[in-house]
């Protein structure tokens, strides 16, 4: 165990430790649920702060409890958007409060591998890299675009939740996204992203001994192909950079983000 946690802290940039100092008011505190958290209160390069209760990002809210459906329906969460596959979303549907503005979007994710495939993607080797690089560029516009047309109307006493099955890959990117449009620096917004590494520690934990079982690997060798990396949210980023000019290009091509759009987040959620 104490190697387990050695791997994994090594993995973690100095600027995700001051991340994750805030996590008693950054994680909320389910029963059901992990890595939900709110995005709120990074710095941006305009001298403001992205606002607190307002954003918040999760793994999936399958098996949340009574108590948890009543804390998201206090923070105002009522729209809810599902970047899993169908059959993914079908096997596990999400526990809302009543009359929650529901939508999947399900681009890119019919094909989530399975236990046997994920040996199988361990053992040929950095599978994250491909899945960061041509194929989140692919499907990234259909796969986000409605995250960013009902941030840009959502009322504002209400507050959005957006998730995956693990919260970290799917819903890593649409943060960094997100963040990236706010001017947040990409220092932070890295810490933002690998902080799943340690949120999701209990969660993964469940998933290690099996995965080393039947793939012959270490269980330390599984945390470090696992792992996300800053490397990885910079070949996201370099894929959409080199296939559109820049970020805000594609964010006016693809999610119908453009100048106008960027003001009216910024407007709505930094301060």
């Amino acid at each position: 165990m104490k190697k387990l946690l050695i791997t994994v802290s090594l993995l973690i940039p100095a600027m995700a430790f001051a991340q994750l100092a805030d996590s008693t008011k950054r994680l909320l505190p389910l029963k059901g649920g992990a890595n939900f958290r709110d995005i709120g209160g990074y710095k941006t390069a305009e001298g403001k702060e992205d606002a607190w209760g307002k954003i918040y990002r999760s793994a999936s809210i399958n098996k949340l409890s009574d108590e948890d459906v009543q804390l998201l329906d206090k923070k105002n969460i009522h729209t809810v958007i599902d970047f899993r596959g169908k059959a993914e979303a079908q096997a596990a549907p999400d526990r809302l409060p009543e009359n929650t503005d529901y939508t999947l979007c399900p681009a890119g994710s019919d094909n989530i591998p399975g236990a046997a495939q994920m040996v199988k993607l361990l053992k040929e080797g950095d599978f994250l890299t491909k899945f960061y690089g041509e194929d989140a560029v692919k499907y990234s516009g259909d796969r986000f675009r409605t995250l960013f047309v009902k941030l840009l109307t959502l009322e504002d006493n209400e507050a959005i939740m957006y998730h995956c099955t693990g919260g970290r890959d799917r819903t890593g990117m649409a943060t960094a996204l997100l963040l990236h449009l706010l001017e947040v620096p990409q220092e932070t917004i890295e810490a933002d992203f690998v902080a799943s590494n340690v949120y999701l520690k209990s969660m993964n934990q469940n998933m290690l001994a099996p995965l080393a079982k039947m793939s012959g690997l270490s269980e330390e060798e599984i945390v470090a192909k696992m792992a996300l990396r800053p490397e990885l949210l910079r070949s996201f980023f370099g894929g959409l950079e080199t296939q559109y000019g820049s970020i805000q290009n594609f964010a006016q091509q693809e999610l119908g983000v453009g100048p106008q759009e960027i003001a009216i987040l910024k407007a709505k959620y930094t301060k």
